[in-house]
């Protein structure tokens, strides 16, 4: 049974636990065995840097171990996908394992930001900020896009293709 890695900030929810125990049995019904962040228990004792040190090498250490990762880009605390998830997919792509993400947006990000062209240059598209926002149609940053297979819609809806490719 292939191993997917379930990336998503799906463990900053109240129910991390449940939405995860979730997400597995999703993985289940469509044969395969979910790996989960907090699949793994901190030990007792570990706090501060030394906790987050663990949590990184276990989570480095499923991902190494699954052979596909599967991660939520929704947007989380603003208009971009988790910052820990987005390295969770550079990492799966560096070592070659096939990323696939899923968002339920299927706007482009120029929609998304609900960006403009900049009255001083024509040329660009920016943000409310004045940020140039990149316009090549895709619903997530070049980088995630390119280097994932994005699916729009939800786990079950990503997982449907995965067990279909």
């Amino acid at each position: 049974m292939r191993g997917i890695y379930l990336a998503g900030f799906d463990v900053f929810r109240a129910d991390a636990v449940q939405q995860g125990e979730r997400l597995k049995a999703l993985c289940r019904a469509h044969g395969f065995e979910g790996f989960y962040p907090l699949d793994n228990a901190l030990p007792a004792g570990l706090a501060g840097r030394a906790a987050a040190q663990w949590i990184y090498e276990q989570n480095i250490g499923l991902i190494r171990r699954a052979d596909l990762v599967m991660a939520n880009l929704n947007v989380f605390r603003g208009l971009e996908p988790d910052s820990g998830t987005a390295f969770e997919v550079g990492y799966g792509a560096a070592l070659g394992k096939p990323v696939w993400a899923y968002t339920d947006d299927a706007r482009s990000l120029v929609a998304q930001a609900g960006a403009r062209r900049d009255v001083r240059d024509a040329s660009r598209i920016v943000d409310a900020q004045g940020y140039t926002v990149e316009d090549f149609g895709l619903n997530v940053n070049l980088m995630l896009a390119c280097a994932a297979r994005v699916v729009t819609g939800d786990a079950q809806a990503c997982l449907r293709e995965i067990a279909a490719a």
